[in-house]
């Protein structure tokens, strides 16, 4: 009973990550105005989920004007887009119900990741963007079933009791294969393994930040949209750590290409 009880929510995770792939598909590959507003709507979804936790009386408000907020910072100057992120998270922590300086901060970074992610398929490219992708995806599913299969001692208990250092290590060997095997499409060197460890290791503190976020505010999942993940920032808050630090290492590389 307890070992099926470790498996129970794999279906419904296995699903959920079905649906999401399908309906990102097409997004992801076309780009442009697109994958834009869909990681708006993604990014509103996040900050209405995050407001609920932070007792905001207008969840849904906060949410359209994170996302506006947004596709405002796609069209602005690229020096615009700071203050304006810092502005309209001033304004929506300060309607929160508690821990204003806490929702600031988780109103800050979502923006901030979900610019990251379109800066990264937009310059970066599609081929860049999908390695960015596989690495999360690897690095979840791979410590997903070490996890669960190895077990052992917990990475970081009061925080995320969950997640052991089995599950971690095997996260970022997973995501060594897939920068390895992923160099020639890219056309990167040998550089792109410890570029997906990295990137790997950025994906897991971004969930063991929601995790301490959630645990602060006193709920398990940001909400309950995606059955098997719990919400959309619990499902996402990889993704968007992941592509912060992919975007900084793609513009290292190529800036180091130019000087070379």
């Amino acid at each position: 009973m307890i070992e099926s009880a470790k498996w129970q929510d794999l279906l419904p995770r296995v699903l959920s990550a079905l649906v999401l792939i399908g309906a990102g598909a097409v997004e992801i590959w076309y780009g442009g105005w697109l994958f834009k507003l869909t990681v708006c709507a993604v990014c509103g979804i996040m900050i209405w989920e995050a407001a609920r936790m932070f007792d905001a009386p207008r969840p849904r408000a906060d949410g359209l004007l994170a996302g506006s907020s947004l596709l405002v910072c796609t069209l602005v100057p690229p020096f615009l887009i700071f203050p304006f992120i810092i502005a309209a998270a001033l304004v929506t922590a300060g309607r929160a119900g508690k821990d204003k300086a806490l929702f600031f901060g988780c109103y800050a970074w979502v923006l901030i990741a979900c610019m990251a992610v379109i800066i990264l398929r937009d310059l970066a490219g599609f081929e860049w963007f999908l390695w960015c992708i596989c690495v999360v995806a690897a690095t979840d599913i791979a410590g997903y079933f070490a996890g669960r299969l190895i077990g052992g001692p917990k990475f970081w208990p009061s925080i995320s009791p969950k997640k052991t250092w089995s599950g971690t290590t095997a996260g970022w060997a997973a995501a060594a294969v897939v920068g390895w095997g992923l160099m020639p499409y890219v056309g990167a060197s040998a550089l792109l393994v410890p570029a997906s460890i990295a990137v790997s290791l950025a994906s897991q503190m971004g969930d063991i930040a929601e995790s301490a976020v959630k645990r602060r505010a006193g709920v398990k999942d940001s909400s309950s949209l995606i059955p098997g993940h719990g919400g959309v920032l619990d499902r996402f808050d990889g993704v968007m750590g992941g592509s912060l630090v992919a975007l900084i290492i793609w513009l290292a590389l190529i800036t180091g290409a130019g000087q070379g």
